[in-house]
């Protein structure tokens, strides 16, 4: 009998032991840390962390932080990123917190498959984190992995880019004058992203380089006349062309403080075809909007009208203290259906003009892939359609999504001829970008039809080049014409632009010999020709309800700064440049290269509290690496 109370003690005892240590083992508790570059200790965002041997992970948010909750006191985590070695860290119950530094390696990327512009990423540790883990992820559930193609998509692409040819130099005693529209359109780098993240070099149209530089914001002076937008320039050598120089010219617009913004009066047209049903469509886009709608004042009001074989609207125009009825529109939407996108954009213009305020904020807010493929859906027959709606007051912003069938043409012809904006959105931290960190400046115009036009002094420059901005090249006569569209600029936006300038005296290459006029000589410099100036820059605007544009004009002066004594927007935007004249393998590029643009983005990294500039360097390096496998394929 005391036999059994012994054996019924132990297994007591046991259970007891068992249920402990259970208990003990499957108490979660959080791991946080930073993930930086072992070669310069920069941080790292969209870095890969996984609790080995389970589905649990997250990403590094763009300050390269991460947390992530664990289930035992002890468990591995694996850091993986393409282009750099995949990193085992084991961690205990003696802290919380974990740095790790990864190593660069060109062996990771092996890991990629890149077949000429397509590509997949047969990564399938990426693949198990979905996005309703994206709730979880570090700042707040607003970073998601960069777009991954299921292994089981076929490998194919039709994404479509316009085609340009690159602005050439342009003689200054044949040509002086130069005149181009403002664009504050970013697209073209967040796709960029997308592509290097995803293992592939990007299709050189795809490359937009004002874009790519506009996608970041400098440091200007802030207006301080009664103007809504001011300018500075600065003037310091090229990096890649020596001999030659560069002009910076930064355009600030007026922040306004959100509380100070006028009402907005919002349509959200929203694709739900077919197409959309992939995670980083819909599923992003329904995620995106709800950070929008959480700005949203009492004030401000949302109609959502959506399309795929035909157009309705889902929720009539709803004030915007009524976050949680918007946001239940928003994730009740279903893809499926073929693309009616111009019946689409001409309701919900109906829509917005119904509902129109006067002295408002009047927007239709496109999200789409901008696959369309019934009723309205050519380029010329969108832009026509939208020229026409332009007329309305109704303002036009552009978001894309997606990969594999995105058509880029066709979302840069609609915003660009909407008095709008086009961002691409590849993750909830662009989502956040343009939602929340560039909330008045996304919606918001405080100045339109933003042109500018150049004259160049020939006793200084020989000849000059408008990097980037192809698309956006107006006549000379076009500056000083009302009627002319040109772009706008939101609430405290920034627009760099760069010109490269042969100086007077200095050969170059990019000039073609050509023989001497025979019945005309060249004339003389007037006064102002043979002072100081080297330029004059004239910039017009006009303010959101009027149609007359207002001439703002200032002259540059003969002053020249070394390169390495630039301000930090200078220097950040030349590395820019110089990234996007590789990318697109300009025939400027002269003696650009990789390890130059690195150095020079590392000097003026400057304040980077979101952590834009550090994520610029990572991608460089990555494409970097992806150039030099390319190179050794070819090889």
């Amino acid at each position: 009998m005391i036999g059994d109370y012994k054996i019924m003690g132990i297994k007591l005892l046991l259970l007891t032991l068992t249920l402990y240590l259970g208990f003990i083992f499957t108490q979660e508790r959080t791991i946080t840390g930073t993930v930086t570059s072992a070669d310069d200790n920069f941080p790292l965002p969209g870095v890969m962390i996984k609790v080995k041997g389970t589905s649990t992970g997250t990403v590094t948010d763009a300050n390269g932080k991460y947390s992530i909750n664990v289930s035992t006191l002890r468990s591995t985590l694996v850091f993986s990123l393409i282009g750099y070695a995949t990193k085992e860290i084991k961690v205990t119950d003696k802290k919380a917190e974990w740095n790790v530094k990864l190593e660069v390696s060109t062996q990771a990327l092996e890991e990629v498959v890149v077949t000429g512009y397509d590509q997949q990423t047969y990564d399938r540790e990426a693949r198990s984190l979905s996005m309703s883990k994206a709730k979880s992820m570090p700042g707040g559930g607003l970073y998601a992995p960069s777009p991954i193609m299921n292994s089981q998509v076929a490998n194919y692409n039709t994404e479509e880019y316009s085609t340009f040819e690159e602005n050439v130099f342009h003689e200054t005693k044949k040509d002086a004058l130069t005149t181009f529209s403002i664009d504050v359109d970013r697209a073209a780098y967040s796709n960029m992203r997308r592509m290097i993240n995803n293992g592939a070099l990007p299709t050189k149209d795809a490359i937009r380089i004002e874009e790519m530089i506009n996608y970041f914001d400098y440091s200007y002076e802030q207006p301080k006349g009664k103007d809504p937008v001011s300018f500075q320039t600065e003037i310091s050598d090229s990096p890649w062309n020596k001999g030659l120089k560069l002009l910076h010219i930064g355009l600030q617009a007026k922040k306004i403080p959100t509380d100070n913004l006028p009402a907005s009066n919002l349509v959200f047209l929203i694709d739900v075809s077919g197409s959309m049903g992939d995670y980083n469509k819909l599923p992003l886009l329904k995620q995106g909007f709800k950070l929008l709608v959480d700005q949203l004042r009492p004030k401000d009001h949302v109609a959502i009208v959506v399309y795929a074989g035909a157009a309705g609207m889902v929720l009539p125009s709803t004030s915007g203290n009524e976050k949680t009825k918007i946001k239940e529109a928003l994730e009740n939407l279903q893809a499926g259906g073929s693309t009616a996108g111009g019946e689409g954009i001409k309701l919900a213009y109906k829509i917005a003009l119904n509902n129109f305020i006067k002295g408002g904020n009047n927007r239709v807010i496109l999200a789409t892939d901008g696959d369309f493929n019934i009723g309205t859906s050519s380029e010329a027959d969108l832009k026509t359609l939208i020229e026409d709606k332009r007329e309305s007051g109704v303002y036009l912003s552009v978001l894309g999504f997606g990969m594999g069938n995105y058509k880029d043409n066709k979302m840069e012809t609609l915003a660009d001829k909407g008095n709008g904006n086009y961002a691409y959105i590849d993750d909830l931290q662009e989502a956040q970008k343009e939602f929340v960190t560039e909330f008045g400046g996304t919606l918001f115009t405080v100045a339109k039809d933003v042109k500018l036009q150049l004259e160049f002094n020939p006793k200084y420059v020989k000849a000059y080049r408008l990097i980037g901005y192809e698309n956006r090249r107006l006549n000379n006569e076009d500056f000083n014409d009302d009627k002319k569209d040109a772009g706008e600029m939101g609430s405290g936006h920034t627009v760099t632009a760069i010109y490269e300038i042969v100086p007077t005296g200095v050969e170059s290459q990019y000039l073609a010999k050509v023989d001497p006029l025979k019945y005309q000589e060249n004339k003389n410099l007037t006064n102002e020709g043979n002072s100081n100036e080297v330029l004059t820059i004239k910039l017009r605007y006009k303010l959101p309800e009027e149609n007359t544009s207002k001439l703002i004009e200032q002259i540059v002066l003969d002053k020249h700064t070394a390169f390495d004594k630039t301000s930090d927007n200078f220097r950040l935007a030349a590395s820019i440049a110089e990234f996007g004249l590789l990318l697109r393998q300009s025939n400027f590029k002269g003696n650009a290269n990789y390890e130059h643009i690195i150095a020079t983005a590392r000097s003026a990294k400057g304040n980077d509290e979101e952590g834009y500039r550090a994520e610029f360097i990572k991608l460089v390096k990555m494409a970097q690496l992806l150039s030099s496998k390319d190179l050794a394929r070819d090889n």
